[in-house]
This record gives C-alpha cells, sequence and structure tokens, in this order.
C-alpha cells in the first residue's frame, strides 16, 4: 500500500530545484534535479523551476523570488554546507540536513570520528594529510586497502591497491583532487545501504537495499552505469540483522546531526554491519538507492519528493 504525506508546502510557492553545480558529482546532479522538478510539476508546484548553481546563484534566487530550495546538489558546494549556509543567509527555507552534518558526513574521516565516539562499528582506517609520511601513516593496516579522497562522493578518486608500489601510485592520482585522503583496509562482505527519512517528528529507515557489483567493488561505474550491479531489496540478512543495520542506521544519523534525511552504507562482515559513510544528499536519478528502498516500504518516488519537501519546514 502506497504511503501518503501531508502538503507542508504552499502548491504556490516560489520553488528551485537546485542541481548541477560546480563539483565533480555535476551530471548525476543534473539528473537527481530533472526527475525531482518533474515530481513537483505532478504534486502541483506550479512555481517549481530549476536552476543550475553557480557562482551567480545568489542573484538568480533573489531574481526568481525564490522562497524554498529543493537541494537536490551532489558533492562539493552543494552537500557540504556551502549552499546550505547561503540559503541561511538569504532566509530561504532548504530541504535535508543543515549546515552542521551537511559538513561533517561530507568529511568521512571527522565522519568516523564522530560515530568512533557512538560507538558504531568502524573499518580500521587512518588519515593523512598533505604533506603526511604515507608509508608510516599506513603501518597499523593490512593490504588490500581502500584510497578515498574524505570529500567525494560517487567512489570519484576513490582506488582499491594490493602493495607499496599501488599505494604511492594511486595516492598521487587521488591527491591531484586536492584533499586530505583516507586510506581504509579492504574487506570482503556484503555491501548494503539504508535510507533515514522524517515525517513530521517521526524518524524512520528505509528497507535495506543490497547490491552485488559486477565490478570489483561499487565504483563509479558500478552505480551509474545500468545493469552493472544487482540489487537486492529488500536485503536477504535475518530479521535480528535487518533491525541491527536500521537500529545503526538511525543511531548514525543521529550522531552526525543530521535531520530530513539521508543514506547510511555499511559493509557486514563475518555478522558486523560496518557503518562505512553517511549521505546528506542522496541521489534521485533512475538508478540511484534512495527512490528505490522507499518504493520497497510504499513510498512511491512522488512521495519521496514530497516527504523531501516537507523536510523545508524542519527546524536544522
Amino acid at each position: 500500500m502506497e504511503r501518503t504525506f501531508e502538503q507542508l508546502i504552499n502548491t504556490d510557492t516560489n520553488i528551485a530545484v537546485l542541481a548541477g553545480g560546480m563539483s565533480n558529482e555535476r551530471e548525476v546532479s543534473l539528473r537527481s534535479g530533472k526527475n525531482c522538478l518533474a515530481a513537483l510539476k505532478r504534486l502541483g508546484y506550479k512555481n517549481a523551476i530549476m536552476i543550475d548553481v553557480d557562482e551567480n546563484i545568489v542573484q538568480n534566487l533573489r531574481s526568481n523570488n525564490i522562497e524554498v530550495a529543493y537541494n537536490a546538489l551532489h558533492g562539493k558546494f552543494g552537500e557540504d554546507g556551502c549552499i546550505q549556509g547561503i540559503l541561511e543567509i538569504l532566509g530561504i527555507k532548504y530541504t535535508g540536513c543543515g549546515v552542521m552534518s551537511s559538513a561533517l558526513c561530507m568529511n568521512k574521516y571527522y565522519t568516523k570520528e564522530m560515530l568512533k565516539s557512538a560507538g558504531i562499528p568502524l573499518i580500521n582506517s587512518v588519515f593523512v594529510r598533505k604533506g603526511e609520511n604515507l608509508l608510516e601513516k599506513v603501518k597499523t593496516l593490512k593490504y588490500p586497502m581502500m584510497i578515498k579522497p574524505v570529500c567525494e562522493g560517487s567512489s570519484i578518486g576513490m582506488f582499491k591497491v594490493h602493495n607499496e608500489n599501488e599505494l604511492l601510485e594511486k595516492f598521487a592520482e587521488s591527491e591531484k583532487l586536492n584533499q586530505d585522503i583516507l586510506i581504509e583496509e579492504f574487506l570482503v562482505g556484503t555491501c548494503a545501504t539504508v535510507g533515514v527519512l522524517q515525517d513530521k517528528d517521526e524518524l524512520f529507515a528505509t528497507a535495506i537495499l543490497e547490491f552485488r557489483t559486477k565490478t570489483e567493488w561499487y565504483d563509479y561505474e558500478a552505480k551509474y552505469t545500468e545493469g552493472m550491479t544487482e540489487f537486492i531489496l529488500p536485503a536477504e540478512f535475518s530479521d535480528e540483522m535487518t533491525s541491527k543495520i536500521k537500529e545503526l542506521a538511525i543511531k548514525s544519523h543521529l550522531a552526525c546531526g543530521c535531520n530530513s534525511l539521508s543514506r547510511v552504507d555499511f559493509l557486514v562482515v563475518d555478522g558486523i554491519p560496518y557503518v562505512l559513510e553517511i549521505n546528506t544528499s542522496p541521489g534521485m536519478t533512475d538508478l540511484s538507492d534512495l527512490p528505490a528502498q522507499s518504493k520497497c516500504i510504499g513510498i512511491s518516488y512522488d512521495q519521496l519528493v514530497q516527504l523531501i519537501l516537507n523536510s523545508a519546514g524542519l527546524q536544522k
């Protein structure tokens, strides 16, 4: 049975779907934004438009008399607290997480630090700042390892390495993104992700999505190329593990100060659900996880967009 949600935003409101932007995830964001705008139109929001975010965003918001911003941006400037800060200065209500939780969860290292303090299971990792001795830092880790720029999404700049030579080569390539780097042990397990949504005062988890990729790990190709990933929805976990993952997702969401919505990624290894990261602006493309997870519990794409739009009225 499809779930429905009250329209907390007036259908006459001037709404801007913020998409595109200036990050490496621009193309994915444009796809998310177009889908969200179409859904808003179907829901009756006749004054909804899409704005491709650039350095003129303040002028564009003002010239269109925007009252509510629907954030469909991914990556730098859109998912890291920057656009949220601009919107707060302008007094424009916006969807999704606030400045602090957006900035925190965009940085994989600081996310891990917050989750560690909350007792969330985490894979062994080290944080390497620019100029630090890489080989000295990774002495406590075992090969293979994953190289992860701390502030990128969609697996951009990520590499799996099996030895010191590969580590040095791929680390140098990842550093071109001009970011600090997280080095994490590569474990073999079951990849899963779960959405956390909020309906007024109710915080709840979506169905858990398990994915099996045709690539070695869940990289950009696997995420955005049709047929490269097999989705199992709901995931084939025991009732006990399902409950544990959902509880950890909500606990992680709260530990990082998130509100409105997030998507929490897991790797389940030998009965332990390790949290990998938290995404505060999940994709909304035809192949994205959150719409599929939501549909599994009776929330259609349009109703998911309505629920996210409603979050513009929640306290950040």
